[in-house]
């Protein structure tokens, strides 16, 4: 197993992400942001200058974690947005030596409407097509997005897009409801990670590291654990991983100081900076 994370979390800028990857101790970054945009989004000088950052630092990139198909984006936007993206996302990928992309399959539109399922997977089979010609890898994850409903609606996607591959989030399906299952009153129970892992197992790649407790409820944010702390099976998962001889990245998403989901204002960067790297020893204390 190869420790990264994403460590926009730590710090906006790459010399603090730099900074706090290598007072880990570890080589790899995972990559999503730099300075609040996303590493497919900069200018070509702005991607420049971070490659030669990295360069000099010695840090490659484990992962690229795009905006493509986020959970923040419909199903009904242009696609040829997300073309783009993929477009500049190639290249740049090359350059750093990458060969995973993290993708979506789009926001989850409201349960009782259309989802548009056909659609998806026209759109990730395009993507992914793209992605594989270039010689990289295609990795959805498990996010707030159609995928993320279920274990079952991620295995329709692997079934319906050839070549793709998954990227598994422990801490995602702790705030999400299962749609697979539901209850006599229509409602649905929170899905559980470890049985969600063990459903999708044989067709992960990537693993990422939340930790949380289920929210009180499904409009409120979960609270969010350093890990083997929350209810989201981390240990029970890192030991089977272990035992699976699993040899790939892990990659920490802490959440714990919410980076991403409070006003620029609100968020304590030193804070940010000292829970990610607590975050990353906390975790080594799992490794099996």
């Amino acid at each position: 197993m190869i420790l990264t994370g994403f460590a926009d979390e730590a710090g906006k800028d790459l010399h603090t992400q730099i900074k706090a990857t290598k007072e880990l101790g570890w080589e790899y970054i995972s990559a999503r942001g730099i300075n609040g945009t996303n590493i497919h989004d900069l200018s070509d000088a702005e991607f420049d200058s971070a490659y030669a950052q990295l360069d000099e630092a010695g840090i490659k990139i484990a992962e690229f974690g795009s905006l493509i198909g986020t959970w923040a984006k419909s199903i009904n936007t242009d696609f040829n947005l997300t073309l783009e993206e993929v477009n500049r996302a190639i290249p740049r990928m090359h350059k750093l030596g990458t060969k995973i992309v993290r993708v979506m399959s789009y926001a989850q539109e409201p349960w009782e409407s259309d989802q548009q399922e056909q659609e998806r997977f026209r759109r990730l089979r395009e993507i992914t097509t793209r992605f594989s010609d270039a010689g990289i890898i295609t990795a959805h994850e498990n996010c707030m997005n159609w995928g993320g409903f279920s274990a079952e609606h991620t295995l329709r996607l692997i079934q319906e897009v050839p070549d793709l591959k998954l990227i598994f989030d422990t801490g995602n399906p702790t705030f999400q409801r299962d749609r697979s299952k539901p209850n006599k009153d229509g409602s649905f129970p929170w899905q559980d990670s470890l049985e969600f892992y063990h459903q999708v197992k044989k067709h992960i790649i990537h693993i990422h590291i939340k930790d949380c407790l289920n929210p009180i409820s499904d409009d409120v944010e979960p609270e969010y654990t350093f890990p083997g702390h929350g209810l989201s099976h981390v240990k029970e998962i890192l030991s089977d991983l272990k035992a699976s001889q699993y040899q790939g990245f892990i990659a920490i998403e802490p959440h714990v100081a919410t980076v991403f989901h409070a006003k620029e204002d609100e968020v304590d960067w030193q804070q940010c900076y000292n829970s990610y790297v607590k975050y990353g020893i906390e975790l080594e204390k799992y490794i099996p």
